[in-house]
């Protein structure tokens, strides 16, 4: 049983998994909005709400805490400095999802995940 298991392991090792989570963390921060599959897109709100959270504080240590989960230095700046400050006084909830189709290939159930 997985009662209060913490998080999906999505079928991939831990660094295949950590590797996922921050591409598709890069990409949301890029665009604002992306297309996956509900399972990832539900973990992904977890680990991009928690970046969002140290952003927020939007000094130096925030800032190298955040570089350290994405490595990638355009997006920090950007989560940091842009994003981050829009949600200073919000208490979570900042990502939405919402269900669409079920993929053709495989019928994997498809989420589009935003900013809210």
């Amino acid at each position: 049983m997985r009662h209060k298991h913490g998080y999906r392991k999505l079928n991939r090792t831990s660094s295949h998994r950590a590797a996922l989570l921050k591409n598709l963390s890069i990409a949301l921060t890029k665009e604002g909005k992306i297309e996956t599959t509900l399972p990832k897109a539900k973990e992904l709100r977890s680990y991009y709400e928690k970046l969002i959270t140290k952003a927020s504080s939007a000094d130096l240590n925030s800032h190298r805490a955040v570089f350290a989960m994405l490595q990638h230095k355009e997006c920090t700046n950007k989560l940091v400095n842009e994003i981050a400050p829009k949600y200073a006084e919000v208490n979570g909830g900042y990502t939405r999802i919402i269900k669409t189709r079920m993929r053709k290939g495989d019928s994997a159930p498809m989420a589009i995940i935003e900013l809210v």
